[in-house]
């Protein structure tokens, strides 16, 4: 990597003294070091590119700037058509208050060294916590606009199911549930669209989303990720489409991007460059609410603690088009093996390292076409402990016919389609838990079994998050045996207001 980083404390002293006295804080010194706080400025060009305006690179949930500097090409190419650049740090895993916080510090310091406005590209999370700053810390004043890139500005359903009863086996080892991931669920970011939204400083920055359809190869980091979420609709493998659209923001482009290379220089600068001045491109689409998919119910969850041998078993519907099958645990070396109800077994895993909401969890996947309705049963041999998570994501005409609503606070209730799944065979259990915070530890408030379509009551026990997952089994119309988890995620505020995705 070429010598680009500048020690900002250098050129404060070297040639604007009077500056090291207007502000405090970190300030960069060579090579980035994720330390939150510190902030880095890029090579100046020969020449600034006429009318554009400085460029802030803000990272997302788990990361930090390197993201943009050694793990991309955006430095290089940004220097290379003139652009003068900056890149921050902020915390990699607080939620979008304490990062806004920080953010708006930071930007009132670099708003000061380039004495102008500024345009902030964000990725994933980090176009959350810049909203945060510029509408509840302040910030707007140094902001000419943002770009956001992947941004869940209505949460991450990936962050719901870190919350689920099945996940927190595995949670507990990677330590996935933290601030961020806790603000990240649908449930509390309604709570966030409602107070910032309705917020008069909303307005007063122009917001460019993008968004992805791609979730990379097969066995891939965010393979996973995209089956979880094709319930919710197209995704690039972490955020949904419909996530990443915000409410009186302009939608630029819906590209056929994963998660990871959205980020990129060399895929979305092109695509990004005409947002980089002062100027206001026209005919751009806005949208005044997030246009919701609705919810399909195409996965199952098991998950759970062994050490030696597991043997899970799930039941596959009629004209089940295809399953993948991701087992996610801390160990790389399980082995898995996957027998249908005729006896063929697959065992050739596919292996990926986690690098977003589960960071530091291994993935184990497998994918069947056309397979056999019946029970099919996976046997992992471990010696070592194992937490883990199980999904089986079915691509299944029966997908859409299972749904859960919350008509309140107080209860929820399984919507069926009585012509294609027999009602009176579904049966089940109901487990909610709460959690009042990204600090405190998630407790169980009920676990109930049902064997009808009876509302399901949640009790209430204060302002926080609660978690619904329903495991559903059930026949279909024709006499075959399925099986389904559905989740649902909800905020209730202090003042018994609820907000749901």
């Amino acid at each position: 990597m070429k010598k680009w980083l500048m020690s900002l404390l250098v050129m404060v002293l070297l040639f604007a003294p009077s500056l090291n006295e207007a502000h405090a804080g970190i300030l960069g010194k060579g090579d980035a070091t994720g330390t939150p706080g510190e902030w880095y400025i890029g090579d100046k060009p020969a020449s600034v590119k006429a009318g554009s305006l400085p460029i802030v690179f803000v990272h997302g949930l788990n990361s930090s700037s390197n993201i943009w500097i050694d793990q991309n090409d955006m430095d290089e190419i940004t220097y290379n058509e003139n652009y003068q650049t900056a890149f921050i740090d902020l915390y990699p895993t607080k939620n979008m208050w304490d990062n806004g916080q920080l953010l708006a510090t930071k930007l009132s310091e670099m708003y000061t060294y380039f004495g102008k406005k500024m345009i902030l590209v964000t990725h994933s999370k980090g176009g959350v916590d810049t909203q945060a700053a510029l509408v509840h810390s302040n910030a707007e004043k140094y902001v000419e606009k943002v770009i956001t890139l992947s941004t869940p500005h209505h949460g991450s359903q990936l962050a719901d199911l870190a919350y689920t009863n099945w996940a927190g086996w595995i949670a507990a080892i990677i330590g996935n549930r933290n601030d961020a991931t806790y603000s990240l669920q649908t449930g509390y970011m309604s709570y966030f669209r409602s107070v910032t939204d309705s917020n008069s400083k909303a307005s007063l920055t122009p917001y460019y989303t993008f968004g992805g359809t791609d979730w990379g190869r097969f066995g891939g980091t965010l393979y996973w990720g995209g089956l979880y979420l094709r319930q919710f609709g197209s995704n690039d493998g972490a955020v949904t489409v419909t996530s990443s659209r915000l409410p009186y923001g302009n939608e630029v482009k819906i590209g056929k991007w994963d998660h990871f290379a959205i980020k990129n220089g060399s895929t979305v600068f092109p695509s990004i460059e005409p947002y980089l001045t002062k100027s206001v491109p026209a005919s751009l689409q806005s949208y005044a609410t997030a246009q919701e998919d609705d919810q399909e119910a195409s996965v199952l969850l098991r998950g759970g603690e062994f050490t030696g041998k597991k043997v899970e078993t799930f039941e596959v519907e009629e004209n089940t088009k295809s399953i993948a099958f991701d087992w996610m645990s801390q160990n790389t070396d399980s082995v898995i093996t996957l027998e249908g109800p005729n006896q063929q077994t697959y065992s050739n895993a596919v292996t990926a390292k986690d690098k977003e909401m589960f960071q530091g969890a291994t993935h184990h996947q497998l994918n069947v076409n056309a397979p056999e309705a019946g029970t099919w049963k996976v046997t992992v041999d471990q010696p070592k402990k194992e937490s883990y998570l199980m999904q089986v994501a079915y691509e299944s005409e029966l997908n859409a016919d299972l749904s859960i609503e919350a008509s309140s606070q107080k209860e929820v209730k399984l919507q069926v389609n009585t012509a294609k799944v027999d009602r009176k065979s579904i049966n089940g259990n109901v487990v909610i838990q709460y959690s009042k915070n990204g600090k405190t530890k998630q407790k169980k408030i009920s676990e109930q079994k049902f064997n009808s379509l009876d509302s399901l009551p949640i009790k209430h026990v204060g302002e926080g998050i609660y978690h619904v997952t329903l495991d559903v089994k059930g026949k279909t119309s024709k006499g075959n045996p399925f099986e389904r988890t559905i989740l649902y995620t909800m905020y209730v505020d202090q003042n018994g207001k609820l907000y749901k995705p």
